[in-house]
């Protein structure tokens, strides 16, 4: 299981590869706040595998909700709730959440991992990462290349 911030999802759902997802995780977690962000375009549908559930008030969700905007505080928070990894892209929010010991993943990690368990070539990948440059999504160049360069042949 693991918990997820908005960022990722929305990608993955506007780019229609939920199955990188699904891939590589059995349940994935997600806040109300967070389904209410990734669906302000249009409906979506959730996968299967992908639940919404809703995060208790907290004195700690009260301090992230302070210095983060809601889905990224109420993902961190249910990640330190239920002692999960976090997929979350933004680095502010990336920064907090490493510093309360959360082990976390983003839209990279997820697909060089697609990639080292072989359901993504490398060409592929690239395929997807141009894609979604081109959707106007932000990703770091210099990370893309040294993600291709650590991956073996």
């Amino acid at each position: 299981m693991v918990i997820s911030d908005s960022t990722t999802l929305i990608i993955l759902f506007d780019l229609d590869r939920m199955e990188l997802l699904s891939n590589l995780f059995s349940q994935i977690l997600i806040p109300e706040v967070v389904y209410r962000e990734i669906s302000v375009k249009h409906d979506i549908v959730l996968p299967e595998f992908i639940e919404v559930v809703s995060v208790k008030e907290n004195e700690t969700l009260k301090l992230l909700k302070q210095l983060l905007d809601e889905g990224e505080s109420e993902a961190i928070a249910l990640a330190l709730e239920q002692k999960s990894k976090l997929i979350i892209d933004e680095k502010k929010g990336r920064k907090i959440a490493l510093a309360q010991g959360l082990e976390i993943i983003g839209l990279l990690g997820i697909v060089y991992l697609n990639i080292k368990r072989e359901f993504l070539s490398k060409k592929e990948a690239k395929i997807f990462l141009d894609k979604a440059l081109q959707h106007g999504y932000r990703i770091n160049s210099k990370l893309i290349l040294t993600m291709f360069v650590n991956i073996e042949e």
